[in-house]
């Protein structure tokens, strides 16, 4: 998948964020890069930085949730910088939130701009890359498309459905015979500004549930999956837990979860009255990194889920023959 010299990588949600830091990434490897997301300051602030690595660069200022406009966008990035090989959504929006203090319209918000963001964005990128059957499609997820937790329900209900989502057109990309692949990597908490502009409807702060990761190491992960491709990356021993966890004992986690993810997910502070970016950007915080940098790790354990299984597999054979010789 390393076909660079003026090949075309689009970022969803690429203005802040760990969207922002993958466009790093990827420049400083050579390649010319589209940026996507709401707000024209944050695009340009992005683009700046990017300037430095002497790659093309262009960002068009769409919303995720148009698909119409995401199309479009597509198509002006391939005509204006070469032919499109890596595709990564990224984009995102949650709500720190009970469920009953939800509205049916910020659900329907977070839905559109997390999962149908994902739908659109992969929809664009495979009318282009069936005119050559080939690119790579990276679905930015999390260890909540796997183990929901309180407080987030409408995000981690749409990253369920991204997965569900993905799955389907992978067997279908299986059934075509078709060289393009799609790659979700699951992402454990990240230093992004979402924890100071996501909408809260809590009393405190809201944080990201420890152990918190810098953005860059989500980047490296997307990054490292185009040379070969895996169904999915796990990054972070949290989501590899969390993900195997719910898999084998998901009614003792929701236990554990009831009892620690309410005050893991609030900080001691008060939140103030603030704006937030559910239904229009935040003009403020469009940068790779959020309030929690002295917290955050600069590395994580990265395994492919081919890799888990075999690890349980080995394991569980291990266990066998211990039984059998005690």
């Amino acid at each position: 998948m390393d076909q660079r010299n003026k090949s075309l990588v689009v970022i969803c949600g690429a203005s802040a964020g760990v969207g922002r830091a993958t466009a790093h990434r990827f420049a400083a490897a050579g390649y010319s890069i589209g940026l996507l997301a709401r707000d024209e300051a944050g695009l340009a602030s992005t683009q700046d930085e990017l300037n430095r690595y002497d790659v093309q660069v262009l960002s068009i200022s769409v919303d995720v949730a148009d698909a119409s406009a995401v199309e479009a966008a597509a198509i002006r990035l391939e005509e204006a910088l070469g032919p499109l090989v890596i595709w990564v959504n990224s984009a995102m929006a949650t709500v720190f939130s009970p469920v009953e203090k939800l509205t049916a319209q910020e659900i329907q918000r977070v839905t559109e701009v997390t999962y149908l963001g994902t739908v659109h964005g992969t929809l664009a990128a495979l009318k282009l890359m069936r005119q050559r059957d080939n690119g790579l499609i990276i679905q930015v997820g999390s260890a909540l498309a796997y183990r929901a937790i309180p407080l987030q329900a409408a995000y981690c209900g749409a990253k369920f459905a991204v997965r569900g989502f993905t799955d389907s057109l992978r067997c279908e990309l299986l059934h075509d015979h078709s060289r393009i692949r799609v790659c979700m990597v699951q992402l454990p908490a990240i230093n992004t500004p979402q924890f100071d502009w996501a909408r809260n409807k809590l009393q405190k702060r809201p944080q990201p549930i420890p152990p918190i990761h810098d953005p860059d190491v989500a980047a490296r992960a997307i990054f490292s999956v185009i040379q070969n491709p895996p169904r999915e990356l796990w990054l972070g021993w949290a989501s590899i837990k969390a993900i195997v966890g719910t898999s084998l004992m998901p009614g003792l986690l929701d236990r554990f979860m009831a009892r620690n993810a309410y005050s893991g997910q609030m900080s001691e502070e008060d939140d103030a009255q603030r704006l937030d970016n559910l239904f229009a950007p935040d003009n403020a915080l469009h940068q790779i990194r959020g309030r929690f940098v002295g917290r955050s790790r600069e590395s994580a354990v990265a395994l492919t889920s081919t890799q888990v299984s075999a690890l349980l597999l080995l394991f569980a054979f291990l266990g066998g023959v211990l039984l059998l010789l005690f």
